[in-house]
């Protein structure tokens, strides 16, 4: 799949519609979710591609096991068939 800024920006959105803080940093680290003073925070790696950021913010989300009613129907509309496809990141 072809991971566009539009795309990425969608992924971003929704995690945040989510309550949590999607942050980029620098390091030789994992992405990942984490919760700091009472914030959730997501943070990925700022030197993958695009097409790897977005694959760990989809695998974060995933994790989460949010219920795809619990999100905007614009945002279903995309994440739905990635979810039900299981595809692992």
């Amino acid at each position: 799949m072809k991971v566009s800024p539009q795309l990425l920006k969608k992924a971003e959105d929704l995690l945040q519609h989510c309550g949590l803080k999607v942050r980029y940093e620098k390091g030789t680290f994992q992405s990942g979710y984490c919760i700091i003073h009472q914030s959730k925070v997501v943070v990925v790696n700022k030197f993958l591609p695009a097409e790897g950021k977005f694959n760990a913010l989809l695998e974060i989300f995933n994790q989460l096991n949010i219920p795809l009613e619990d999100i905007p129907e614009a945002d279903r509309k995309w994440i739905e068939p990635l979810k039900q496809s299981q595809i692992t990141f």
